[in-house]
This record gives C-alpha cells, sequence and structure tokens, in this order.
C-alpha cells in the first residue's frame, strides 16, 4: 500500500483552486495506484512556528542534550519529518502569493530542512545530499497569471523553488501541474486545465 503525504498551504478553504488541484492528484494516484494510506498537514489549520533562536538552538544541541523545553521547541519539526520519511509519495500544494509560495509552507520547509536528518553535507562539493531518497513528489501550483511561458515566467519563485528543495533533500520530483491564468480565463477553467494535465508516473 502507498502512503501518501498531501501538504496544504493555502490559507483559503472551498474556494481555493490550489486545494482542488491537490486533491486531484491524490485521486489519480489512488486511481494508478489502488488502495491508499493518506496523511493530510494542512498549514492553514496546524501552521507551522516560523523559526527562532529557539529552535534554532534547539536543533543544534545534540539529542542527548536536549531540555524539555528544547524537545518541545522541536516537536512539530520532529512529527514532520517523521511523515516525510513514512511517506512514498508527497502532493505539495503551492498556490502562488506574490510571485513566491506562502509564509507557512516556506515555514514548513525550514522545519523539515534538517542537517544529518533530511539532507547531508558530504565534504564532495558544495551541493549536500538529500536523505529523504526513493520518494516520488507532485506539485500542485495556481496563480492569476500565466507563469510557464511568456512574459511573466523569470517572475515565477515558487515552481522552481519548491522543485529545487524538494530535489534537494533526496526527493524525485515526478510532476508539476498548474491551474494557471485565473486571472484571465477564469478559475474553473484554469483548474481544468491543470486537472487535464495530471499525469501519475509508475
Amino acid at each position: 500500500m502507498k502512503k501518501i503525504l498531501h501538504v496544504i498551504s493555502s490559507p483559503r478553504t472551498d474556494a481555493s483552486v490550489s486545494r482542488k488541484l491537490g486533491t486531484a492528484i491524490v485521486e489519480k494516484i489512488r486511481e494508478k495506484h489502488g488502495d491508499c494510506l493518506v496523511t493530510v498537514r494542512d498549514l492553514a489549520k496546524d501552521p507551522p512556528p516560523h523559526l527562532d533562536e529557539s529552535h534554532i538552538q534547539s536543533f543544534f544541541t545534540p539529542a542527548e542534550d536536549r531540555t524539555a523545553e528544547q524537545l518541545d521547541n522541536i516537536r512539530y519539526s520532529d512529527e514532520a519529518i517523521r511523515e516525510l520519511q513514512d511517506a512514498d509519495i508527497l502532493v505539495v500544494e503551492t498556490p502562488m502569493y506574490n510571485f513566491a509560495i506562502t509564509s507557512t509552507l516556506k515555514a514548513y520547509f525550514d522545519h523539515i530542512t534538517r542537517a544529518g536528518i533530511t539532507f547531508k553535507y558530504t565534504g564532495k562539493g558544495l551541493l549536500p545530499e538529500g536523505l529523504l531518497k526513493d520518494k516520488q513528489a507532485y506539485i500542485a501550483t495556481t496563480s492569476g497569471g500565466i507563469y510557464s511561458e511568456g512574459e511573466l515566467k523569470t517572475y515565477d519563485f515558487a515552481e522552481p523553488y519548491v522543485r529545487s528543495f524538494l530535489t534537494l533533500i533526496g526527493m524525485n520530483v515526478a510532476g508539476v501541474f498548474r491551474a494557471e491564468g485565473q486571472a484571465v480565463i477564469g478559475p474553473e477553467a484554469a483548474l481544468e486545465n491543470g486537472e487535464g494535465s495530471i499525469a501519475i508516473a509508475v
């Protein structure tokens, strides 16, 4: 049975196109692989704390030396990483806000980026080695404009960032699906285009 981790970052609920596109990707995975166990981490309902000094100090304190307060500081990070380690497939939704991702998704990424746990330095160059290997990732991205091509492409700091980040921690980005141009063709047409483009790797 495949285990899917579905990460939602839109603060919107029923009106969110990214939530609908992400759900459509999960359903396509179910169709491909049959029964799947789906874990949902909704960053709007359970927002990750933005990192402060207490988190950083707790991360870098050896595990055997951490105080009860430090263990509490890293609880969100530890739980989020365990979900990723346990999953076979990640579906992450990233609506574009001001050319980039939501602040909650960035905070979530900050919590799952831990040296020696999700990546490691090898001494063989500047690029770390990702430790979350043998996992597929699918990205659902939505936007008002059209950023996959044309004059706005260079303003897309959402999809390239998410793709690069997931690759850096070892994941194989197997697909990126866009519901874009909502301000141009309308949300329903953009969603239809995005859903129509979904293809799931073996």
